[in-house]
């Protein structure tokens, strides 16, 4: 089936669906909603077509929900902040960024205080891998229950878990728990098949001869002269979490980090991986079936615990590991590459699709919503360095649905490609040597443009995307709508224009983007359901003051609002509807 004709097929079911509404306590209400059956035919994980005839489908059924926030869930709520605790900021002189360094920064990210103008405003941490590892990237861990010695010692990071909790921000980090590293003394006593850490890998004595997801090598000779399994790397062997003694060691180290040390949860890395079912390497009911009961153990220690799982597939598999609560939220890559995409091509009608269809399909609160990340080429170099379309894609990201990931640079326009040391460089604060992230010779050199582009200069100019991504922080940040409201998409006259409300019981909110290269003028809205019925007048959050009365029928309809003043190219207009009492 060609592809546009698929979405827009169920687009138009999911549209047919009448979303839940709240009560006045915040508690969801009971609604009897039709029922979509969803058959991915038509993509991989990366989105590119497949054919039909060659692909064994399953079939989804999904009940479009619109869950509300619920007291401890606050993740629904949160902007997190995705930090490479190596490439943020050295303390001590030797060239890698630490915790130390991190403390140093944290009210950068959030000082605490809701006043103030110079900090992100960001309310939630992600760490990139700080337990012991041979490697730079941390991914190939040697112990579960400790700190790289690079970054601090454990009672740094304590300070750093404590020092971030007294600004309001949540701090959850990564766990490795597909694989270890050859070095952990796990697998070197599996290498003797009398030991009992033998079944806690992979093992084959011939080799079974297929290859990964990718075509990539999967088995790999050890020194016993046996053959095991390794997904990404052969210095990274796979753990069998079929072993139920596997399964406590993970048990207990989620208890310790969770209970004492404190951590608020889990980025759970190549989550759709856990557990193979012989040439079957990624989905697998097993892995599935094991997250379940994964989830409730944490739940069972900590219910504000949270994990978001690393799953790098369609949605539409994505969305199986949220809805059979098997994790809290999971990333969405399709939509990532859409906002990029869209923008790059100023197609409105394409993301606008793409936003409505990602919305209705993932339970609110449960979709992680990202531009880039560690694993790919940075936003801006996606972007070929348009600071008007970084800052359309920001928009996008930060006001749409979903829970938002900044990754570490991007709000000052950090450039990077290929090699994934070169998206993960020093951080640039300042026009000093090195970019002010080290007084020695760094373990990677910051990007050359640090001079011009650096958080110390983009401070001081209003018009920098640093400034940019601040303000839309702080406008997400004190609002309802934003943070958890209904997305209502907005049909527009114009094809450049990108337009859709957010709806919360007590706030509604108004975004255009013009995704254009050409000022656009007349432009005419309209939407048949979901608005708040009443007369308002539009209060900019951003954007202008302008002369206007929005009349919003009482069964919700928007009926051909023609937007007073021209909207200029790469616009970001955000408003929120103010009622007009009625005399």
């Amino acid at each position: 089936m060609n592809k546009p004709v698929f979405l827009l097929i169920i687009l138009t079911l999911v549209s047919a669906c009448t979303a839940p509404q709240s009560s006045p306590n915040g508690n969801a209400v009971q609604v009897n909603e039709p029922v979509l059956t969803l058959t991915p035919t038509d993509v991989d994980e990366w989105g590119q077509p497949l054919n039909a005839q060659t692909v064994n489908e399953p079939v989804i059924t999904l009940t479009p929900t619109d869950v509300v926030q619920e007291n401890g869930e606050w993740w629904k709520t949160a902007v997190f902040y995705q930090v490479f605790v190596r490439g943020f900021y050295d303390s001590n002189g030797d060239g890698i960024g630490d915790f130390r360094g991190l403390i140093q920064k944290l009210d950068y990210l959030n000082d605490g205080n809701p006043e103030t103008a110079t900090d992100l405003g960001v309310t939630a941490l992600w760490l990139m891998p700080i337990h012991p590892s041979p490697s730079y990237h941390g991914y190939d861990v040697t112990d579960y229950y400790n700190v790289n010695p690079d970054y601090g010692t454990m009672d740094d990071f304590r300070e750093l878990i404590e020092a971030a909790h007294q600004r309001g921000i949540k701090v959850i980090i990564d766990l490795v728990i597909n694989h270890t590293s050859t070095q952990h003394t796990w697998f070197k006593q599996a290498l003797e098949s009398e030991s009992p850490f033998y079944d806690y890998y992979i093992w084959q004595d011939e080799n079974p001869g297929y290859s990964g997801p990718q075509g990539q090598v999967v088995w790999h000779r050890a020194s016993n002269g046996k053959y095991y399994y390794a997904l990404f790397w052969d210095q990274m062997p796979d753990l069998n979490l079929k072993n139920p003694a596997v399964k406590e060691e993970i048990y207990q180290i989620v208890r310790f980090w969770l209970e004492d040390v404190g951590v608020d949860g889990f980025r759970l890395d190549a989550a759709k991986h856990l557990i193979e079912e012989e040439t079957q390497q990624e989905n697998t009911a097993l892995t599935h079936e094991w997250l379940a009961n994964f989830y409730a153990y944490y739940k069972s220690l900590k219910p504000q615990a949270i994990t978001v799982g690393e799953v790098w597939a369609n949605s539409f598999e994505a969305v199986r590991y949220v809805r059979n609560s098997e994790m809290d939220m999971v990333f969405n890559f399709d939509l990532a590459r859409s906002i990029l995409s869209n923008i790059n091509d100023r197609d409105a009608i394409s993301l606008s699709n793409t936003l409505t269809f990602e919305t209705r399909l993932f339970p609110t609160g449960s979709m992680g919503v990202f531009l880039t990340n560690h694993d790919q080429d940075r936003v801006m170099t996606v972007l070929m360095k348009d600071i008007d379309k970084a800052r359309l894609a920001a928009a996008v990201y930060l006001t749409s649905p979903g829970v938002p990931f900044i990754y570490y640079g991007e709000e000052i326009g950090l450039t990077g490609q290929g090699d994934h040391r070169n998206i993960r460089t020093p951080m640039h604060w300042s026009s000093e040597r090195m970019a002010g992230f080290t007084s020695t010779t760094p373990w990677i050199f910051p990007k050359m443009d640090y001079p011009e582009k650096n958080v110390q200069k983009q401070l001081e100019d209003p018009e920098s995307l640093l400034r940019f991504y601040i303000n839309l922080l702080r406008i997400r940040n004190q609002s309802d709508a934003l943070q958890t409201g209904q997305f209502i998409p907005l049909s527009s006259s114009s094809p450049s224009i990108l337009s859709y409300a957010r709806v919360s019981q007590n706030d509604q909110i108004l975004i255009l983007l013009n995704l254009g290269d050409q000022p656009q003028n007349g432009v005419t809205l309209r939407s048949p359901e979901g608005l708040k019925p009443g007369r308002y007048r539009l209060q900019p959050l951003a954007g202008r003051l302008i002369d206007a009365i929005v009349s919003v029928e009482q069964n919700g309809s928007l009926d051909d609002f023609e937007f007073p003043e021209t909207i200029a190219a790469g616009d970001v207009l955000i408003y929120q509807f103010i009622q007009i009492p009625e005399s």
